[in-house]
């Protein structure tokens, strides 16, 4: 597990660089200053788990199986996505209803740092 986490932390990682040079330098004037700043938001959020889903893989390395780790994980993985992901989809289409699904992601990342924390703990 240690190798795909650090492998799609990487992947990511390139992603919401991209990401983040489309919003601040494609669509600045194009859509609100307020959906502008929703969509920072996405990339800052992003970036940080992308960080952590490398955290998890050499985490993983120094560690035996360990089952939280894979879950925390995968958990930051569903946050990007459901958390980044509904704030890039609502500033390009100005559907403020995908606003909803946000706080799922949100509750993925908490649950994967509290995952991470349990982890290390049991292994200290």
């Amino acid at each position: 597990m240690a190798k795909l986490f650090l492998l799609m932390g990487s992947i990511i990682m390139a992603l919401v660089v991209a990401i983040g040079a489309f919003g601040a330098h494609g669509l600045e004037g194009k859509i609100t200053e307020r959906m502008l700043k929703n969509y920072q938001t996405g990339v800052q959020y992003h970036m940080i788990h992308g960080i952590g889903i490398i955290v998890v893989g050499l985490l993983a390395l120094k560690m035996a199986s360990n089952q939280l780790l894979t879950v925390a994980g995968w958990s930051f993985f569903i946050g990007i996505i459901f958390f980044s992901g509904s704030l890039y989809a609502m500033a390009l289409t100005g559907i403020t209803k995908l606003g909803a699904i946000t706080p799922l992601g949100g509750v993925a990342f908490i649950l994967g740092w509290i995952l991470i924390g349990v982890a290390v703990t049991k292994n200290l």
